[in-house]
């Protein structure tokens, strides 16, 4: 890799752009995304192209050429922010965090990746044992939770379906000691449905593609994917995941990160009793209920070590408190297939969060005394989900595109607002610079009483029959005037809308018509509590510890749960509240086509992201800005060494007598005379025959 790139590449740092304007912004990303530059600067913001192909600037050789490098010593490249992201941290002793955003498919995961590898690569360079291990526990959670949370989508083959925040923690010496992995709102209804041309989660197809035949024979299940009600959609697709390949590699990193034999096989238990559930099929004998396949209930007993008879009561019957009485009520056949999907989802659900919790177990930090070894400081890996707009979008998409709200706004506040206002605060000449700022969308749908989750949560809690059109209704009455929001009733003549069924969002990112089918039931996330008692009460130790509700009698059971969209939003709240409290550094990442291609950058595409994210703002402010900014505190801090060297300089010399010093500046050696003057107030450099002056404060 060149020490600088020259201008065949394009403007390495958009700042540098001679006309600040869309057309000559879209040019030059074009140019470096055709020349293979991937990688560029908006100041210190790192905007990244997906290349859709294997890149060969991840090595040893790359890691050494960025290591202890000033950010603009080289060519543009994830591993310059995770450096100064690092070196922030150490040098200023401040938590730091890096935020990668982007649309699906747009490469955020492989970011992800590539910063966590490099901060592994240049730290502890004595290979101290404890740190080794908790680098390569790091390391390999990456492993672990992509199979378990990661699906093929039409977007992406290795598509996050949960949300990632990873902070992982440093000692006053710089090297990494533990971490923390926090997960938000896995996709669990991909497990029982995927659309057209898309997966359920690798997990599955692993095991059935990569297990050994004695693993499979003991769960009961075979290696065709299309066997399995649940998973047969993306059985058929066409993937070039080698499933086979990566079970083994999945496998051996959770026996690194410390999961016990019996521990895994538990997992591979409950992905296996999750295909068998959703094979199970319900009839109907006169007013009798009955399950048509009951083989099957026989070999889900045996995988969740509970008798078979247990098993077939939680499935067909549902405990009821009436008063004091305790009643078993049969379901409707539709009630069972309901309970039965919702224990599907609910296992897997539990599952991912058991496995987070276990690498966090081994992961974080233990033991560790600061006023022994010194201030704990953090790096924050932010990898989340990114704005999505499928053919059909549900109650999914629309968290996952609020949470991008939020990191939208999250940005506009520290890049935009805030730098803006402090120019302006400081008494500094600033013509103001306009952009969108998307908080009136944020409103929208987190509002206490007014936003979209206020309304849906106020349907469930309704009594009586609650349906999506109620919701629908809801929303309708309370948004009907706001600019972002619009349905069929509101707009009749808009032939894209569906009556009593769809609403549209305008987002920061563009227009989303949502479906709200599925909405009250996929925000309610109930599981019947003889589920929750069935598996509490299992003999496996792995499934007591992982619903300890169970524990609860149906008479104890009395305070509602919260919402998913309750519980959502909070986590989104705490999210950026923590990312706020950091000094941010951030990867924009950009889709250049939907067909995940190396050789096409769709201009059209490609211009809508840079518009939505706001980069050509963002190069209009950084541009308009000083280079460099520091706090008069910090920079006091910086300069009182050199304010003392020079002070004691001031006393042994004579007034108005130089004495000159040899000395060594940008690797040239030169000499500084150090002079007194009587009655100068502040330390000045100025250029002398000998080399430069420094003139001292006298007495």
């Amino acid at each position: 890799m060149a020490e600088h790139e020259s201008l065949e590449f394009g403007k390495a740092d958009f700042v540098l752009m001679d006309n600040v304007c869309l057309e000559d912004f879209m040019a030059n990303l074009k140019l470096r995304f055709e020349k293979g530059r991937i990688y560029s600067y908006i100041g210190e913001v790192v905007v990244s192209v997906n290349p859709y192909r294997a890149m060969n600037i991840y090595g040893r050789d790359a890691v050494e050429q960025y290591r202890n490098r000033e950010l603009y010593e080289r060519p543009p490249h994830l591993f310059a922010i995770a450096d100064a992201a690092y070196k922030a941290m150490k040098r200023r002793n401040k938590d730091t965090c890096i935020v990668i955003s982007g649309e699906s498919g747009a490469g955020k995961t492989e970011a992800s990746k590539y910063i966590m590898q490099y901060i592994a690569a240049i730290t502890n360079p004595n290979q101290r044992a404890e740190v080794e291990r908790v680098k390569n526990m790091l390391l390999k959670s990456n492993c672990v939770l992509e199979a378990f949370g990661n699906a093929k989508t039409n977007r992406n083959d290795n598509s996050s379906r949960f949300g990632k925040y990873m902070d992982i923690n440093f000692d006053f010496k710089g090297d990494p000691i533990g971490g923390h992995i926090s997960n938000y709102l896995l996709e669990k209804s991909r497990v029982i449905f995927q659309q057209d041309g898309e997966r359920s989660f690798h997990s599955f197809y692993q095991l059935l593609r990569g297990g050994p035949e004695s693993l499979l024979r003991s769960l009961h299940i075979q290696k065709d994917p299309k066997a399995y009600a649940y998973i047969k959609v993306g059985g058929q697709v066409k993937s070039s995941i080698n499933d086979g390949a990566d079970f083994k590699a999945v496998a051996d990193a959770m026996k690194v990160i410390g999961f016990t034999s019996e521990e895994t096989l538990t997992a591979y238990k409950i992905l296996a009793t999750t295909l068998h559930l959703g094979n199970l099929t319900f009839g109907v004998d006169g007013d009798v209920i009955l399950i048509q396949n009951p083989k099957v209930v026989s070999v889900i007993g045996e995988l969740l070590s509970t008798p078979e008879d247990n098993v077939e009561k939680a499935l067909l019957f549902r405990t009821v408190a009436t008063g004091r009485d305790v009643i078993d009520k049969q379901h409707t056949a539709q009630e069972a297939g309901y309970g039965r999907d919702a224990l599907a989802k609910a296992m897997y659900e539990r599952l991912f969060c058991w496995i987070v919790g276990r690498i966090n177990d081994v992961i974080e930090v233990k033991n560790y005394d600061a006023r022994v070894h010194g201030k704990n400081t953090v790096i924050g890996v932010l990898d989340i989900y990114g704005f999505e707009i499928f053919q059909n979008n549900s109650f999914e998409q629309f968290c996952i595109n609020y949470c991008n709200e939020k990191l939208q706004q999250l940005f506009i506040q520290l890049v935009l607002k805030q730098e803006q206002e402090e120019y302006q605060r400081e008494g500094i000449p600033w013509k103001h610079i306009d952009y969108f700022n998307n908080q009136i969308i944020v409103d929208l749908v987190e509002q206490q009483h007014k936003g979209i989750f206020s309304v849906l949560d106020e349907a469930c809690m309704n009594v009586g029959k609650v349906t999506d059109e109620v919701f629908l209704q809801g929303l309708n009455g309370k948004l009907a005037k706001h600019v972002h929001y619009t349905s069929r009733k509101l707009s009749p003549t808009d032939k894209s809308l569906e009556f009593d069924r769809d609403f549209r969002v305008k987002h920061y990112a563009g227009n989303v018509v949502y479906s709200v089918v599925g909405f009250i039931d996929k925000n309610k996330d109930t599981l019947f509590q003889d589920f929750k008692r069935l598996l509490y009460n299992s003999s496996n130790p792995v499934f007591k510890a992982m619903w300890p509700e169970g524990k609860l009698r149906i008479t104890e059971v009395t305070k509602r749960p919260l919402t998913a969209a309750t519980l959502f939003k909070n986590s989104m709240i705490s999210l950026v509240e923590n990312l706020a409290c950091k000094e941010p550094y951030y990867v924009r990442c950009i889709k250049p086509n939907d067909v995940k291609s190396p050789l096409l950058f769709e201009q059209e595409r490609c211009r809508h992201q840079v518009e939505y994210l706001g980069l050509l703002e963002n190069v209009r402010v950084r541009r308009a800005g000083f280079a460099y900014r520091q706090t008069y505190p910090r920079f006091l801090q910086r300069g009182k060494p050199r304010l003392r060297f020079l002070q004691s300089e001031k006393r042994k010399l004579q007034v108005n007598v130089s004495t000159p010093i040899q000395c060594s500046m940008n690797g040239r050696k030169c000499t500084i005379v150090v002079e007194t003057k009587i009655n100068q107030s502040q330390p000045e450099f100025t250029k002398g025959r000998s080399g430069y002056v420094l003139s001292v404060p006298g007495n």
